[in-house]
């Protein structure tokens, strides 16, 4: 049961942009979106009018791209629909949190570490690898990003990214194919949680539906499900 007011995570994205994103984002009447290279979600009201869509084309520039997240508002017929994918969001309740000390298997040369600029070309380079999001040159400024390296080499991360006022959202769980199979998910996500929930606020996540392997894992981890989502995205006239 959900111990927590969750309103905030219904518009994650115009929820992280008012408050603890406000310095990444920018805005063109009531339509705003991330910097360009930090994301490329973008943000309507609940209800937008014609004049709101305009705003929002104008903001991305002729031919550009507007990823909607899981907003439910329907652009104008003449922007392009280009992918749709069905997706759960994930709250962290504590409750039955496994233990991954035992699960995570400690490879000789590989320790966690914080991520910072420098390391942007590999993350960008695991991300490609392994596809498990939206990831660009400025990310890393959404939140803190942790990386597990086997000889020096990043074969695993995860990060955070949406903060809607009292939430975090973990995002870029990823491993490299070489270095799958040892727990290293289990211990960054577990890591992270530890991280977001230490400054009192509470861990959340997005996972495609298709996903079972996935969401297994972070329900394993702590985390139950919300409500169904669908991420869309689209391109202006």
């Amino acid at each position: 049961m959900l111990d927590r007011d969750t309103v905030a995570l219904d518009d994650p994205v115009a929820e992280s942009l008012r408050g603890p994103h406000a310095h990444l984002a920018r805005r063109l009447g009531r339509a705003a979106g991330y910097l360009p290279e930090v994301a490329s979600f973008s943000a309507v009201s609940g209800d937008p009018d014609p004049a709101e869509w305009d705003d929002l084309a104008r903001l991305l520039g002729r031919g550009g791209f507007a990823d909607l997240f899981s907003c439910p508002a329907t652009p104008p017929a003449d922007w392009e629909p280009i992918f749709a994918l069905d997706g759960l969001q994930m709250v962290f309740l504590a409750t039955g949190r496994a233990d991954v000390t035992h699960v995570a298997h400690v490879e000789p040369g590989s320790e966690l570490v914080e991520l910072g600029a420098d390391d942007v070309p590999e993350m960008l380079d695991l991300t490609a690898r392994t596809r498990p999001g939206p990831f660009w040159p400025r990310t890393l400024e959404l939140g803190t990003y942790l990386g597990i390296r086997e000889n020096g080499a990043l074969v695993a991360m995860a990060g955070e990214r949406l903060r809607p006022p009292g939430w975090t959202e973990i995002s870029a769980v990823c491993t490299a194919p070489e270095a799958r199979g040892r727990g290293y998910a289990s211990r960054l996500v577990d890591a992270l949680v530890t991280h977001i929930t230490a400054r009192n606020e509470r861990p959340f996540l997005h996972v495609a539906e298709a996903n079972t392997s996935a969401i297994a894992l972070y329900e394993r981890l702590g985390f139950a499900f919300r409500k169904r989502v669908t991420f869309r995205g689209f391109r202006t006239p």
